[in-house]
């Protein structure tokens, strides 16, 4: 019994401490965002599709969206896919197949998100070499991209540098410890980007 009290004793108080240092600790660093899930991605404009029905590939098609937000299928014809996700393009396709095949089983797939390229950028500015507009990258970092820009210019404050961040609620600034990622190897701010996020580079103040 002594050892059962002892043991949810130390458990205790290790659950404590462990507390006690995340109190303390500063800001918590920013969790990359994926914005490019397919399944809740709403389709626009120029971005190609690829229609897929199961045991009936001449039924399938890749076709870019029109201007009128209206692909063309086989059988079928014109189907709304401006706007809607590929689930729910997918489902509408099988439903009006059901007229012409037994029990379709269609699946429709995103192959070139090109009307979310302006969305899914990374823009360096201020006191950089060439300040630029990124098309992000999975796995790109606040080095990458500042790397990207040329580096920092002789004018930079580089340690008062942020990422920007918008939310569904509000823009978020986080703290860019810029000088120690170059001059320091220090890699604890060097954080992992999102599509739509924002690195400035403030100039000294003199």
């Amino acid at each position: 019994m002594r050892l059962i009290f002892t043991g949810l004793l130390a458990l205790g108080l290790s659950l404590t401490l462990g507390g006690c240092a995340s109190t303390g600790s500063s800001e918590a660093p920013p969790l990359a965002q994926n914005t490019m899930a397919t399944d809740a991605y709403r389709i626009g404009v120029d971005d190609i599709v690829q229609v897929a029905v199961w045991r009936n590939p001449e039924l399938g098609i890749t076709v870019p969206v029109r201007p009128d937000g209206m692909i063309s299928v086989p059988l079928v014809g014109d189907v709304a896919a401006g706007g809607r996700t590929p689930p729910e393009v997918a489902a509408d396709i099988q439903q009006k197949l059901a007229a012409y095949v037994r029990d379709p089983q269609v699946s429709v797939i995103l192959t070139d998100l090109r009307s979310h390229e302006y969305l899914s950028r990374v823009r360096v500015t201020g006191a950089v070499r060439q300040p630029v507009s990124l098309p992000y990258r999975p796995g790109m970092t606040v080095l990458d991209a500042v790397l990207a820009a040329g580096g920092i210019t002789e004018f930079a404050a580089s340690d008062r540098s942020n990422l920007h961040r918008k939310t569904s609620e509000a823009t978020q600034a986080y703290a860019i410890r810029l000088d120690r990622i170059l001059n320091r190897g220090d890699l604890s701010t060097n954080y992992t980007v999102s599509p739509g996020d924002v690195i400035t580079v403030p100039e000294r103040t003199f």
